[in-house]
């Protein structure tokens, strides 16, 4: 089947959607619709493997053909909409949540960790990498994610990722992608018109507040509890001096109580 015929049958399963496209390899999904300047919002570009995938910081994501669904989406936001880009990841990691929990058809399992891992019994199962362009003139964002579908063991990216088969979940890349794009609109909806549960069910998700935590945030290291998830995205964390510390973004590192030493 040619590349235009699977995208036809993408598009057919994801009419809510302005354009999808489908690729059988490419270097990032998400540099192609950042280089295409005319795409219209709520384009869709899936592929079957990308061999220049990237996650948070830098680093690298990547996956044998096949195994991961790749896919990335193309935002326009307007004028009113650019005080809650903070958000845009955190709306991405809820949409995954929803779409892994939907193909597992199991509400245990899947969590969410601030701002967008999905984890399996604590592994990672998804990478997530938002990315703007053309501001202040014509402002695009678009979101790009791999999920990892059939990976083996031996095929994981890091040591502390997982697969959804690893997990005993059969499903192919394409169900997988679908499943995923169509929870993405949902909650893309819901952020585009300022919906405000959008907020309040990343918070009834989010497993990071309440926790002890260490993050690694450009500012240095902090320790203490996250107490609440601020409406613009950034975790509010509470040190063990009582200090208050509003962090946009960091690694985060979930602590024990025996552990948190701060």
């Amino acid at each position: 089947m040619t590349s235009v015929e699977i995208s036809r049958r993408l598009a057919s399963r994801l009419p809510q959607y302005a354009r999808v496209q489908w690729t059988e390899s490419t270097g990032s999904t998400n540099a192609d619709l950042l280089a295409d300047v005319t795409a219209p919002a709520f384009t869709a570009l899936i592929a079957g493997h990308q061999s220049a995938g990237r996650g948070r910081l830098g680093r690298p994501w990547t996956a044998p053909p096949g195994s991961q669904a790749i896919l990335s989406v193309l935002l326009r936001p307007s004028a009113s909409e650019l005080d809650r880009l903070g958000t845009i990841p955190l709306a991405t990691g809820l949409a995954v949540l929803d779409a892994v929990r939907s193909v597992a058809h199991a509400a245990a399992g899947p969590e969410l960790k601030w701002p967008n891992d999905v984890l399996w019994d604590g592994q990672k199962i998804c990478g997530i990498l938002a990315e703007a362009a053309g501001f202040p003139e014509d402002p695009r964002i678009v979101v790009g994610l791999g999920v990892n579908v059939s990976l083996t063991r031996e095929e994981l990216p890091v040591p502390h990722a997982t697969s959804l088969a690893l997990q005993g979940i059969d499903v192919s890349a394409e169900d997988m992608a679908v499943a995923v794009l169509e929870a993405l609109h949902r909650r893309l909806a819901q952020w585009a018109t300022g919906d405000r549960s959008l907020m309040d069910d990343y918070r009834a998700e989010c497993i990071t507040i309440g926790k002890p935590v260490r993050v690694e945030a450009p500012t240095g290291e902090l320790f203490g509890t996250v107490t609440d998830v601020a409406p613009d995205g950034r975790i509010d964390l509470r040190a063990a001096d009582g200090s208050r510390h509003l962090i946009a973004a960091g690694d985060v590192t979930h602590l024990r109580r025996t552990d948190a030493d701060y």
